[in-house]
């Protein structure tokens, strides 16, 4: 199968070469999100020009590529089709300083909260998206499918298909691109095999005068330099409560997948990137895009994966991605406009092969139901929503089997030691979901007189664990039994001095046991 194999070397030349290649699929890209969220297609370029250009050069990830995104582009369209396209660019510049914000208090350390079949499942559903995005070129262009008027129409079954000659056309020059992307490498890397084969079918099309979609059929590119732009908006609390809950939503959705996505590349390249220096590089990015005309965006794992592929490795590599657009729009428009779309889908569909985890189904019998559950509940949220959701919710569920899990795992062993006292010996975690269990296993009616909790192999760990010690201090006080809590943790002790009156202070007891101390175990 098709391998996206990354150089771990830092090469100038190729992060030249491939920062080209990226600039070229991000072309249409760009273009698509532009439309999808209502806007000119000069809006989707410029942030893909400015939140590529300094992501590149102030983010956490050499080698990551930013730009306007469909994820972001999904929550815009309501944005723009209800107030216009000024709220959206005040909405971009509050995301940005929301970003700015998040990374400054160091919450991109929270990326860890998300398992690994949460990220199996947000490559998965993230390489169908770009897949079905792709589908969609394979459409009659301005002809309505047979859902025009409906709630679907727009989807990908609403696709009215190509037939005939142009649908074989299109389809061999999206193969050609993949062979030679496939193949290349085994004779020669001088240039990255992407750009190789977008030249090759571009000449192809040109020297035989195929008849087949380009670039220029889907928009004009061609434009001058963003300027600088106050949003025309009132500046009042009204317009605070229109922007901010987009803005809140759009700057969640980007620093998530900004940073899922800056996990993957950190796993392919084998280094290490820094979450909370993306947060601000984006808030940065979103904030000078916002008063320059542009609709935002976010790292987007297609343009990176192309990026990573074709030996990107550096800084260099986003930056001339960026300036190459640039180019794109001031001078180079008509040439640009003359690539076949069906090399751009070629490159693209090789993107969908290496970014989908085809090990999942291999091991999606081996690892344990609940994570494979999450990892298919991921990819079809991911594909049915937005990525923020999915993740949320994978996020969710696995917080809820953990709990569930590890509830199942607190044990309690009765005995009576040489001073007559009831011993108890608990095993494990106590906290929300294990202090049902917990009070269950007391009986302060027949104990002896004399009672001792040992949490040496038990940590107290939220504030369930408090009330239930609270309340089974309670129930052998008014026994008239006293009680003693031994070995607890440093932690543990914390939890307890803070708690207050929350739990009984003359049942606090340990002073002839040795305390387990975490610094020891």
């Amino acid at each position: 199968m098709f391998e996206l194999r990354a150089s771990r070397v830092v090469s100038y030349k190729n992060d030249l070469l491939s920062g080209l290649t990226v600039a070229l699929a991000l072309v249409p890209e760009a273009v698509a999100f532009a439309f999808v969220a209502g806007v000119e297609p000069l809006v989707g370029l410029y942030a893909a020009f400015m939140v590529g250009l300094i992501t590149a050069c102030i983010g956490g990830r050499p080698g990551m590529i930013s730009g306007a995104t469909g994820a972001l582009a999904v929550v815009m369209v309501s944005l723009v089709a209800q107030h216009g396209v000024e709220y959206l660019f005040i909405t971009v510049v509050l995301m940005g300083f929301l970003q700015i914000t998040a990374g400054v208090l160091k919450l991109g350390k929270f990326i860890r909260m998300v398992p690994h079949p949460v990220m199996l499942g947000f490559v998965n559903g993230l390489a169908i998206v770009i897949f079905l995005a792709q589908l969609s070129q394979f459409g009659v262009a301005g002809e309505p499918g047979w859902l025009a008027g409906t709630a679907l129409q727009g989807s990908i079954v609403d696709v009215a298909w190509l037939q005939g000659e142009q649908l074989y056309m299109l389809l061999g020059l999206v193969i050609l691109t993949m062979v030679i992307i496939h193949y290349l490498p085994r004779f020669t890397r001088v240039i990255p095999s992407s750009l190789a084969a977008i030249v090759c079918v571009t000449l192809i099309v040109m020297g035989f005068n195929l008849d087949t979609r380009v670039v220029g059929d889907v928009a004009s590119i061609a434009g001058g330099l963003p300027s600088f732009h106050i949003p025309v908006v009132p500046f009042t609390f009204e317009t605070l409560a229109i922007i901010f809950p987009y803005a809140f939503i759009l700057a969640a959705i980007g620093l998530i997948e900004s940073l899922l996505t800056l996990r993957l590349i950190d796993e392919i390249t084998e280094t290490r990137g820094r979450g909370n220096r993306e947060c601000i590089g984006q808030g940065v990015a979103n904030t000078v895009t916002g008063f320059f005309g542009g609709m935002g965006g976010c790292a987007m794992i297609g343009q990176s994966m192309i990026n990573v592929n074709s030996g990107g490795r550096g800084r260099l590599s986003g930056i001339t991605a960026a300036f190459c657009l640039l180019l794109f729009i001031l001078v180079g428009s008509s040439l640009i406009e003359t690539i076949p779309l069906a090399a751009l889908i070629g490159v693209m569909f090789i993107v969908v092969i290496g970014t989908f985890e085809w090990s999942s189904f291999r091991i999606i019998g081996k690892v344990p139901r609940s994570d494979a559950l999450i990892l298919v509940l991921v990819s079809g949220v991911t594909v049915v929503t937005d990525l923020a959701v999915a993740v949320v919710v994978g996020v969710i569920v696995s917080a809820v089997v953990f709990a569930w899990e590890h509830a199942k795992y607190i044990r309690i062993e009765a005995r009576e030691d040489h001073k007559g006292s009831t011993v108890y010996a608990v095993t494990g975690p106590l906290f929300f979901g294990s202090v049902t269990s917990f009070l269950e296993r007391f009986d302060p009616q027949t104990d002896n007189d004399d009672v001792v909790i040992d949490f040496a192999r038990s940590r107290v760990a939220d504030h369930s664990g408090l009330e239930a010690i609270d309340t089974l201090a309670e129930r052998y006080l008014n026994a008239g039994k006293t009680l003693h809590l031994v070995h607890l943790s440093d932690e543990c002790r914390k939890l307890l001095k803070n708690a207050g009156s929350l739990v009984e202070v003359n049942v606090i007891e340990d002073p002839k046991y040795f305390v387990a101390e975490d610094s020891l175990a």
